[in-house]
């Protein structure tokens, strides 16, 4: 009975966004300094995240949002930039947006990954353990001498654990590996890296050839490990970390969650998955990006209905979120490789990170046309910034051309310069989208 039932709710969803098509309007002309993207949809659980992760995987910079989904309609508007900061003009852009969001949407997966291609020429690993010095360099070595191919990587560490997910391919043919024989001695050997001599947390490796979004993965281990659980807060530097309350607003039923925080690439997305997989609903936001520091604004309710029932809950979305935001901080010296790929580039460039006594804690590997272009951002031992004759050593040891140092990440700003109860909603009154929602422009 609830299998037929979720059918028919699935099959009333189709017909429903079939007779209610999605429709986008992009335009260049209503803002000055930003193109303005405005989604009317058939309302769903998930959908301002599949949005927010279309524009954010074609590196758009969201420099405001005004949000609404009340009933059974969403409706957004965003304020977008290229990373060059000037409007958004390439057609190719503009025209994957419509194709993404718009009528010809009906039919594609709900939380589709966007801009990943369906293919089936390489192996994922989902890799989650204790970090340490040295990891990603034993990690990658552990596959180079397995004749693992890496492909692609992204490695986060926060609150001393490390998540990674990396696609590799055999060596020998070019593909998959689909050796039942070696896929288990893959993992069982990184599994075994991944445990180290921590005892007390445990290791996880998985491997799929599923194709699924990096970056929403990567958010889902870590949370489902629990790293907003705080070892040390003394690991992380107060500066940086990002001021969230969260407040219930009983005149609406809603639960009001408000975020300050240094602005940065993806920081809606990070957060938006965060709730999203939390299973709150985004009734309306509001958001504010256009200056050093980031203003968002959520109106909330639980899947259930219900806003945030208890101070202990509360709590958890303040730790979640914070942790959301955390884990893509980038701690530490950023340095750039770009140079011809090769099987054991990784673990080579690790090894010489490793013997240097630099730990990188945030890392993104890409391979495109025979070229290798990795990210790295390294600190020294015991969170020590990371002296200019240690970069020259390794330089030389890498190839200065190669390698390119491309300067500390900026130090955070001051902190925020309102109460953290500042209402943000009062933007939506300026958009002509958005109006008569009977919504308040503050709240207690």
């Amino acid at each position: 009975m609830n299998s037929f039932s979720h059918y028919m709710d699935d099959e009333y969803e189709k017909l429903f966004r079939r007779v209610n098509p999605p429709r986008v309007v992009i335009d260049n002309e209503a803002c000055k300094n930003a193109t303005v993207i405005r989604v009317d949809s058939a309302n769903k659980h998930g959908i301002l995240l599949e949005v927010v992760q279309i524009l954010t995987d074609l590196n758009l910079i969201i420099t405001k949002a005004y949000i609404s989904s009340d009933g059974g309609w969403f409706m957004d508007v965003f304020n977008v930039t290229g990373q060059d900061g000037n409007k958004v003009t390439d057609e190719a852009i503009l025209n994957f947006i419509t194709k993404s969001l718009g009528p010809e949407s009906c039919v594609t997966s709900p939380m589709r990954s966007v801009g990943m291609k369906q293919i089936m020429d390489h192996t994922a690993i989902e890799l989650l353990g204790s970090d340490r010095p040295g990891l990603l360099s034993e990690v990658s070595a552990v596959l180079t001498n397995l004749n693992c191919n890496i492909l692609n990587a992204e490695v986060w560490t926060h609150n001393a654990r490390a998540a990674a997910v990396i696609h590799v391919n055999d060596e020998e043919t070019g593909s998959a590996i689909s050796d039942p024989q070696k896929l288990s001695l893959i993992k069982e050997l990184l599994c075994n890296v991944l445990r180290g001599g921590n005892k007390k947390r445990g290791a996880k490796t998985v491997v799929t050839d599923e194709v699924t979004h990096t970056e929403r993965r990567l958010h889902q281990m870590l949370f489902a490990d629990r790293d907003y659980d705080r070892v040390n807060d003394n690991d992380f530097d107060e500066k940086q970390r990002p001021n969230v309350n969260v407040v219930n607003w009983s005149k609406k039923d809603y639960s009001v969650v408000t975020i300050q925080s240094k602005d940065r690439p993806k920081l809606l997305f990070d957060t938006v998955c965060t709730l999203t997989d939390m299973q709150y609903v985004v009734f309306h936001a509001n958001i504010d990006a256009e200056g050093p520091e980031a203003y968002q604004e959520y109106y909330i309710r639980h899947i259930d209905g219900s806003p945030v029932k208890s101070d202990a809950e509360r709590q958890r979305v303040i730790l979640c979120l914070e942790a959301a935001i955390e884990r893509r901080v980038s701690e530490g010296l950023m340095l750039e490789l770009c140079t011809t790929d090769r099987v054991g580039l990784l673990s080579d460039v690790t090894r010489i990170f490793r013997e240097n006594s630099l730990t990188v804690t945030r890392a993104e590997v890409t391979t495109k046309g025979g070229k290798a272009v990795n990210t790295f951002y390294v600190r020294g031992a015991s969170a020590c910034i990371v002296d200019s004759k240690t970069i020259e050593s390794i330089r030389q040891a890498i190839g200065n051309t190669i390698l390119q140092v491309k300067g500390c990440p900026d130090e955070s700003k001051s902190g925020p310069q309102n109460s953290q109860t500042r209402s943000l909603f009062s933007g939506l009154f300026k958009s002509r989208s958005f109006v008569n929602f009977g919504l308040v422009k503050s709240y207690s």
